[in-house]
């Protein structure tokens, strides 16, 4: 299956495509779209745009955003949060289930830890993809969100298979 992990961030919204084949793990891209426009709205279709066209570059079977966590600014939270919006529409607007991760569940599932720092986490997206060439921190999480998604899965088929 084909896995498209999105980082959403208002100025640089991270996406990463791995396919998930049984337990295995293969990299297939990943990237930055960045938002320079000087509006919200501006930026917000500039990202929805970016999104739209990695999707039918890569054309991914699902899709996972990174749940938003509520921070000390409101502000900066409910932006985020319509950028959130943003990587919600685009994979559903192309037909795709979206599942939903907090960033805790995301860097357990990938690093072991559920307060894994940033570095820990690139370092087990590049032993669980070897060979892969990131973009940046944001592609990282990305990719993390699309392997926490390939485990989740890979999980719940491995249950329905039990229970059948």
């Amino acid at each position: 299956m084909r896995i498209l992990g999105i980082d959403p961030g208002l100025v640089n919204m991270g996406w990463g495509v791995i396919v998930a084949d049984g337990s295995r793990l293969r990299h297939v891209a990943n990237g930055i779209i960045r938002s320079r426009a000087d509006s919200l709205a501006a930026r917000l279709c500039e990202l929805h745009a970016g999104l739209v066209a990695v999707i039918a570059a890569h054309s991914p079977e699902a899709a996972a955003v990174e749940q938003t966590f509520v921070n000390k600014d409101a502000v900066g939270t409910l932006k985020l949060g319509q950028a959130r919006g943003v990587a919600l529409l685009a994979p559903a607007q192309a037909g795709l289930k979206v599942g939903e991760y907090a960033p805790n569940a995301v860097k357990k599932t990938v690093v072991g830890v559920g307060h894994a720092q940033k570095g820990q986490v690139e370092h087990m997206v590049r032993f669980q993809l070897p060979g892969v060439e990131i973009a940046g921190p944001d592609a990282a999480d990305a990719l993390a969100i699309a392997i926490c998604h390939a485990r989740h899965l890979q999980g719940r088929s491995l249950r329905i298979k039990v229970v059948a």
